[in-house]
């Protein structure tokens, strides 16, 4: 790219130049034109002075003392001299030996003498057979009547050329130098008024990279000064400007990063233009979705059918309840709305809220509801249908009204460890059993509790086994509801580990949490059933669990309780091969 004080300095130079040749042109034949007058009104001045010597001597002299006096003559104005007579015969010439002047050609017929004989001065330009040269040839009458001869001079032409041609020289070189010199001054002086352009030139470059940092000094008050002044406004401006929009889009952008529902925006041909990090993590989408299309990226028909609809079709919003398979199973419900910009459809954007935790939670509560009905409908049937015999009747068998009342008496304190249990387990979740944290030691809590199943130990001849590591630190927890925790797991692995098995407690510090395994020889529990073993009333033989006196809410206090005190519970399990089930708390 030519900087612009090349460009004008080009132009500069183009137009000297030009001006330069016309300049030399028209000098040069004004030059040659006065140079010629110059020398033919002093050829005549010379001519005219020489006529005045020789007007004397003419007739009186001979022609040896003529020859001298034209040599004379001659050497005083640098000219050759001609001294010619009435009938044209040459009586001395200058520029011929004395001794051939007698053998000359009359010159009565050459042009200038004509016209001095006619005008009194008579001038030609042409070629001397003479000396063999091209001369400029000035005649004029002795005699102011015309007689008595005539008195010519000659002057080369060449020695005229030779002048005219240091005279352009001379020109020329003088003009060559004022136009150098011209083009010098005039790239300085574009060098000077073009600093401003090019430091502005400059500092839009850096505006354009985002530096606004640079400001153009103002120097002058005319129009380069006037554009400095335009652009630093300009350059504020468009700071001020781009500072707010950037407050807004970090003010967006923390809005979008902190949604919790996703959003995706398309553009008018459906290519995805945005997409905040909510979306990709729940639809675990990797690398930069920008350009693709939404089923390129989400693979749903359904999805892709609603941009399609609010880009097609004359829609402002739309709803709807999509199922997702991949990666994993998911619904949501999309909302879209258009993009609309002065009047133009360009593109929409797509909420979506994902509705799985809630339709879970909506699945859960109807299994809750389905559960405590069937745990609460059993033993109020044996209460109501035990208490309807009694009332029958039955009441006067002393024998058999015993044994009804000892059920009714049974079924009783089952629905009340089933509401109790549901109580406490509400209050663990509402957060209003706040738990009352302090330094405890494991082993005294563990064979406290261990002191209350004795006689289940004892009763099914099973083995215990107690492993505490060497050294292990107290834990940070609620009693009562570590208490609760243990003795609920070791009732579970009482009640399932068959007559004669063996059960093991192991504690030791791992991470700075003490871990609890509870292991023991039981049934077991089948691969299916172990990721909804801590659901509330989940049971996974009903039957058996009902007849042990369970109420299906343990493990789910247990986890909860677990949870509460900032540790996590989970179980390792092998139909047939007993179970392991562990839990951390943090240690003190």
């Amino acid at each position: 790219m030519i900087k612009l004080r090349w460009r004008f300095t080009l132009i500069f130079t183009a137009l000297a130049a030009v001006t330069l040749l016309l300049t030399y042109f028209f000098l040069s034949a004004r030059l040659k034109n006065y140079f010629e007058k110059t020398i033919t009104v002093g050829m005549r001045n010379q001519i005219m002075l020489a006529r005045d010597i020789v007007r004397g001597d003419i007739g009186r002299v001979s022609g040896q003392e003529l020859y001298r006096i034209a040599g004379s003559i001659a050497g005083h104005s640098g000219l050759r001299v001609t001294i010619i007579g009435d009938g044209g015969k040459v009586l001395a010439d200058s520029g011929v030996p004395y001794e051939k002047i007698s053998l000359m050609e009359n010159h009565g017929d050459r042009p200038e003498i004509k016209s001095a004989a006619l005008s009194g001065l008579g001038i030609s330009r042409r070629y001397s057979y003479t000396i063999k040269k091209y001369l400029l040839y000035m005649a004029v009458p002795i005699e102011r009547s015309g007689a008595g001869g005539f008195l010519r001079f000659a002057m080369p032409l060449a020695q005229f050329n030779d002048i005219d041609r240091d005279l352009r020289g001379i020109v020329f070189i003088s003009l060559l130098m004022v136009c150098l010199v011209s083009i010098l001054l005039n790239y300085l002086i574009l060098l000077y008024v073009s600093r401003p352009l090019v430091e502005m030139a400059q500092i839009t470059k850096a505006i354009a990279r985002g530096d606004f940092s640079r400001r153009p000094p103002v120097f002058t008050r005319d129009e380069v000064g006037e554009l400095a002044s335009s652009l630093r406004d300009m350059s504020q401006g468009i700071k001020d400007n781009i500072d707010a929009i950037r407050a807004e889009k970090v003010k967006l952008d923390a809005v979008l990063f902190s949604m919790f529902e996703g959003i995706v925006a398309v553009d008018e041909k459906g290519k995805i233009s945005l997409m905040n990090p909510s979306l990709r993590k729940q639809f675990f989408i990797e690398g930069d979705p920008v350009g693709k299309t939404l089923l390129e990226v989400i693979r749903n028909a359904a999805v892709q059918d609603l941009v399609d609809d609010l880009l097609l079709h004359d829609c402002r919003v739309l709803s709807s309840e999509v199922s997702i398979a991949h990666p994993e199973e998911k619904v949501f419900k999309v909302s879209g709305s258009q993009i609309v910009n002065n009047g133009i459809l360009s593109g929409a954007v797509l909420v979506f809220h994902d509705l799985t935790e809630l339709k879970k939670l909506e699945e859960m509560r109807r299994d809750f509801v389905a559960n405590v009905s069937h745990e609460l409908r059993t033993p109020v049937a044996s209460i109501k249908g035990y208490a309807e015999t009694l009332l029958d009747g039955a009441l006067e068998d002393k024998k058999n009204a015993r044994a009804f009342l000892n059920i009714i008496y049974q079924d009783s304190n089952r629905l009340a460890n089933i509401i109790d249990d549901l109580l406490g387990l509400a209050r663990i979740e509402s957060g209003r059993a706040q738990p009352v944290c302090s330094a405890l030691e494991v082993e005294p809590v563990l064979r406290k509790i261990l002191s209350l199943l004795e006689r289940q130990f004892a009763e099914k001849s099973l083995r215990l086994t107690l492993s505490l590591a060497r050294g292990l630190p107290r834990v940070m927890a609620d009693d009562t509801m570590f208490s609760q925790v243990l003795l609920n797991l070791l009732d579970n692995a009482v009640k399932y580990t068959p007559q004669g098995g063996s059960i093991e407690v192991k504690a030791e510090l791992r991470d700075g949490f003490v871990r609890f395994d509870i292991v023991d020889t039981g049934v077991g529990i089948p691969e299916k059933d172990i990721a909804r073993i801590f659901e509330r009333f989940y049971r996974v033989d009903r039957a058996r669990s009902r007849d042990m006196g369970g109420t299906g809410l343990g493990l789910s206090i247990v986890k909860h309780i677990v949870q509460a005190l900032g540790g996590q519970v989970w179980v390792a399990s092998a139909l047939g091969r007993g179970s392991t089930f562990s839990f951390t708390l943090p240690a003190a």
